[in-house]
């Protein structure tokens, strides 16, 4: 009998490593050998490869036979679960939560492991043969908000059309007063079996759809289906520091299914704003400044997300000079340190000049010209006295 490998070798792990590390490794482990991913010739290999880094997975993620593994090694959890048993609890949705572009979350996914008698994607029990029952659809929606709402944090009330459990049949799908029957083609059991030869196909039974039991007399309200589609109104909190394109997850406010409801994504969409830019957690702006200011030296009001301050700008200020105000940028939003404001400075050059403002300007020029002589007459003397 072929010993098992180790399962921190398995994920290419450290025995050491974290639960957000054995998650990452499993993810891409996952992602290359499933076995809807591969050419043909290399599916039966790749099924192998993936049911022995879910079942690493599945010991790796729980503490409890994390630690009984560390302790004993195989035989401690070989010795206290049966095989199936090993996948009940683990939380394998989570993984791949953001991967439904990629097909994962049904078909091959779930279903090779059929030959246990658990949906170990919900951790709870089917019959084995039967249909496994699952989680309502994950939603998405998408929120605008401001760039000051993105700062200071909101509250929004969507609107979510969504399938619930029908409020007459309890989701059942069947009449109230009656209930499902055995289902007369497969007895039950939920799938059926063709012989072909030496072949034998077992599939879903086609007339209960693999669930083992079939609706005589079907709920009026939603025709069978047990679900009925409603529209809800839902209060999201959006958190300070969020960013155009955050997703926020709502747990248990998707779609209903027989395992339990789905999750809501809201999807954050900031506007822009007519005034600041963000780059990561600052915000930049541009204020234009008098050609007297910049020279002189002025205190000049500069509108932050917070409302207006005061910002003192020294004589001799140059056009494109940037001034950092100091936590007057957003929030970061895994922590609390709060970014800056970066103001630049735009020196305003007149167009037109009044005959006395023509006059001053010449003047200024001419005493300008006559200091870098006189500097220029002073160096000279210097460089006499040094030879």
């Amino acid at each position: 009998m072929t010993s098992k490998r180790d399962y921190y070798e398995i994920l290419g792990v450290k025995k050491d490593a974290s639960l957000d590390e054995i998650k990452r490794a499993y993810r891409e482990l996952a992602l290359r050998y499933h076995p809807d991913r591969v050419p043909g010739e290399q599916k039966k290999e790749a099924e192998e490869k993936f049911k022995e880094i879910s079942e690493a997975y599945a010991v790796l993620s729980d503490s409890q036979k994390r630690a009984l593994y560390d302790q004993y090694g195989h035989s401690g959890i070989d010795q206290k679960y049966a095989y199936e048993d090993i996948f009940k609890g683990a939380d394998f949705n989570s993984v791949f939560a953001d991967l439904s572009d990629f097909g994962f979350g049904g078909g091959l996914f779930e279903n090779i492991f059929s030959d246990l008698g658990y949906d170990i994607f919900g951790g709870a029990a089917r019959q084995r043969g039967g249909r496994r029952a699952s989680r309502g659809r994950d939603l998405e929606i998408a929120v605008d908000i401001t760039l000051e709402e993105a700062a200071q944090g909101a509250e929004r009330t969507v609107t979510v059309p969504r399938y619930e459990l029908c409020p007459v049949c309890s989701g059942s799908g069947a009449k109230p007063g009656t209930k499902k029957v055995t289902c007369p083609q497969c007895k039950g059991t939920g799938r059926t079996v063709v012989s072909n030869g030496f072949f034998q196909l077992a599939q879903a039974c086609s007339r209960c759809g693999g669930e083992g039991a079939v609706i005589q007399a079907p709920c009026v309200e939603c025709k069978g289906e047990g679900r009925a589609k409603v529209t809800r109104k839902i209060k999201v909190k959006i958190p300070a520091g969020v960013d155009n394109g955050s997703q926020l997850r709502i747990r248990g406010e998707g779609e209903a299914g027989a395992a339990g409801r789905g999750n809501l994504y809201v999807v954050i969409e900031v506007r822009p704003h007519p005034v600041f830019e963000r780059h990561n957690n600052d915000i930049f702006t541009e204020i234009s400044v008098s050609l007297s200011k910049a020279i002189l030296g002025a205190e000049i009001d500069v509108a932050t997300l917070d409302g207006k301050v005061k910002m003192k700008i020294p004589a001799g200020t140059q056009s494109g000079k940037i001034f950092r105000l100091k936590e007057k940028g957003i929030v970061d939003l895994h922590g609390r340190a709060r970014g800056d404001e970066l103001v630049r400075i735009n020196v305003e050059i007149p167009t037109r000049l009044t005959s006395q403002q023509r006059r001053l300007v010449e003047e200024f020029a001419k005493l300008s010209e006559e200091d870098a002589d006189k500097e220029s007459f002073a160096d000279k003397i210097k460089k006499a006295f040094n030879k």
